[in-house]
């Protein structure tokens, strides 16, 4: 996978996210959820950076199955945590909210396989 590409676009559209909440949704949605919305913003751009963080291990383990799927459950969650937050947010519909812990374990379980990766590392060392 392309780790540095899909961290380039989900930071490029946090950004852009961030800059809709900030000044398109500011006097349409609630602070409540406008709140949300901007966790899910955090959420996406710190991921973003870990996508960016696993390209660059990807580099020196291009084999490693820990940092495939770690990238891969980090986007997975991305649209899952953040989308479900933005849509919660900007169309109201509650429900939404079931999907976010999905996105939640998709992020706790990518960052557990880069940990397992990190620890192999260092006992090759």
């Amino acid at each position: 996978m392309q780790f540095l590409f899909l961290s380039a676009i989900c930071g490029l559209t946090g950004v852009a996210m961030g800059a809709f909440g900030a000044h398109g949704l500011k006097t349409i949605i609630s602070p409540e959820m406008l709140a949300v919305y901007k966790t899910g913003v955090d959420y996406q751009m710190w991921h973003a950076l870990g996508l960016g963080l696993l390209a660059t291990f990807h580099q020196q383990a291009p084999d490693s199955a820990h940092l495939k799927w770690a990238g891969r459950l980090m986007l997975i969650g991305i649209f899952l945590f953040s989308g479900s937050l933005y849509l919660l947010a900007i169309l109201n519909i509650k429900w939404l909210g079931m999907i976010t812990p999905l996105g939640g374990i998709s992020f706790i379980l990518a960052w557990t396989l880069l940990a397992i990766f990190s620890y192999n590392q260092t006992k090759q060392d």
